[in-house]
């Protein structure tokens, strides 16, 4: 080999370029290092966090209840009827002597209870009809949007109320008239991220291997939509609890002597001018639960929206 074929011949990659070549990715590390930056944008956003660590603060009251309230929630001191708020009684008394901070720490795993198990039951039914109606098309998507438009020309209260109303009144079924009136926005949301990847690549290699309608529909077009659903679910949480209180407050969802939120501010309107701190104690509560679970839904959406990655 002459010298010019020697310096003609491109060199060899060295054992630094080997090291520096990027390596193929398999889906579950592609997956897992999506899943870490989503991580690392939420824990960037402080509102998402604030919200975060208050819903922390409630599962732990929930769980702690017992252990934590200082009175009984049902507990009756007719000779310390409606006290202000005080070092013995935090939050005052109701007009039966009963502790407010002791009934607001039991109502929040009344409220928990309520809240995840309407979401437990609308998330899965809005994303089965959404992703089916999405994929399947024709008839069986007119029908099924049809059926939604229906739903979601009523406001949720005024459908959780009719629900009620056909069922009767009581914790169990207000949550299942909740989770009736919350699945509709979380089907339209499936149906249109099905409708925006069902005509993919992946999905006609999938139709060309053999798979059926229902297996690309559970093992592919699903798993697509749970980010999005689950961002929904988390903005509606907020809805769900305002709901719950609503129908507590009418007298539809939990029954007294229950410490549910709502329940406690319909036994506190009559006292609102003279003793505040009977409806404004479980009223406050409402209000942070609900702040944070929507202010968890915005840093969820911006931590797992595709456009940041």
């Amino acid at each position: 080999m002459s010298r010019q074929d020697i310096t003609d011949t491109p060199p060899r990659p060295g054992l630094r370029a080997w090291l520096n070549a990027p390596t193929a990715q398999s889906p579950g590390q592609a997956r897992a290092q999506s899943l870490w930056r989503a991580a690392k944008r939420l824990g960037g956003n402080p509102a998402a966090m604030l919200g975060l660590v208050i819903l922390l603060v409630l599962v732990a009251v929930a769980i702690l209840a017992p252990t934590l309230a200082p009175y009984g929630p049902y507990q009756q001191d007719l000779g310390r009827r409606l006290l202000p708020p005080s070092a013995d009684h935090w939050f005052g008394t109701d007009q039966l002597g009963r502790d407010i901070f002791s009934r607001v720490l039991h109502g929040a795993s009344i409220t928990l209870q309520i809240a995840v198990l309407a979401a437990a039951i609308a998330g899965p039914i809005g994303l089965i009809v959404g992703a089916t109606a999405g994929y399947l098309g024709g008839w069986v998507d007119t029908v099924a949007m049809r059926v939604v438009d229906v739903f979601l020309s009523f406001p949720a209260l005024i459908l959780a109320l009719a629900f009620v109303a056909a069922l009767g009144a009581g914790i169990n079924n207000a949550v299942i008239a909740i989770a009736l009136a919350s699945w509709p926005p979380i089907a339209r949301l499936a149906r249109a991220e099905t409708l925006s990847v069902r005509k993919s690549d992946y999905i006609a290699a999938a139709r060309l291997t053999g798979a059926g309608p229902l297996r690309i529909i559970v093992r592919h077009i699903m798993p697509i939509c749970v980010p999005s659903v689950v961002i929904r679910v988390t903005l509606n949480m907020a809805g769900i609890i305002l709901t719950a209180a609503g129908l507590g407050f009418l007298g539809l969802g939990a029954q007294p002597p229950m410490p549910e939120w709502g329940a406690m501010l319909a036994s506190g309107r009559e006292f609102m001018l003279t003793h505040w701190w009977i409806a404004t104690m479980p009223g406050i509560a409402i209000l942070l639960v609900s702040l944070a679970f929507n202010l968890l839904g915005d840093g969820l959406r911006d931590a797992l929206d595709p456009r940041h990655g």
